[in-house]
């Protein structure tokens, strides 16, 4: 327990407090970007996959192969690419590269497990397939979705500070290199909190999209 109170006591110290609120906020806005990005790219892709054999064979297995590629391989890889080198941009292009499959074979999996029954029901009151889309089955799909990508991209963002985009990895990485285990825990433990309160929500949201009463 020693090593926590030494990490609450690193935190609360004024100028730490406030590089611990500037690296959080920019943790959430690398999350907060890549997320949207990937939503906008791979949620209508995933509801035309799901309808299609021939585009769910070849996005799903594009998208999947992407994921076999480790995130520091991909985070380093912009620093080597011509207009990125070690910044923010180069972090931002590299999560929203690692938010999309997950995105993807969610969104897939979302729509393809929609009970035909309630297609069905939204069509019988009337409904046009629209409506029924946008008001039934996204609705239902959307905690799914989101799940595991947000997740996962909470703990990714974790690695941009090795290629200068900041967040809450530079006290990870800073504690590391010092060898100080109750700086790593200021950055960790955050992280730790972030992805455990996305997951509740995401559980919260789905439970709620499926039994709204």
């Amino acid at each position: 327990m020693e090593v926590f109170a030494q990490a609450w006591k690193y935190a609360m110290e004024p100028r730490n407090l406030t590089l611990l609120e500037h690296a959080f906020q920019r943790h959430l806005a690398l999350v907060g970007v890549a997320m949207l990005i990937g939503i906008l790219l791979c949620v209508p892709l995933g509801m035309l996959t799901a309808r299609s054999r021939v585009a769910a064979l070849f996005s799903i297995t594009v998208f999947n192969a992407l994921r076999v590629i480790p995130s520091l391989a991909i985070l380093f890889l912009f620093i080597a690419l011509p207009g990125f080198g070690i910044n923010q941009r180069s972090a931002m292009v590299a999560l929203t590269i690692l938010a999309l499959p997950p995105i993807l074979i969610n969104t897939d999996a979302a729509f393809r497990k929609i009970d035909p029954a309630i297609r069905e029901a939204a069509f019988g009151m009337g409904m046009a397939p629209a409506q029924v889309l946008w008001q039934v089955e996204f609705p239902l799909a959307l905690p799914v979705i989101l799940g595991t990508a947000l997740v996962e991209v909470i703990a990714s963002a974790t690695l941009a500070a090795f290629v200068g985009g900041g967040g809450l990895g530079t006290f990870i990485t800073l504690g590391f290199s010092l060898n100080r285990t109750d700086i790593l825990l200021v950055g960790a433990i955050p992280v730790a909190l972030l992805a455990l309160t996305a997951e509740l929500a995401m559980g919260g949201l789905s439970r709620l999209a499926q039994y709204p009463r």
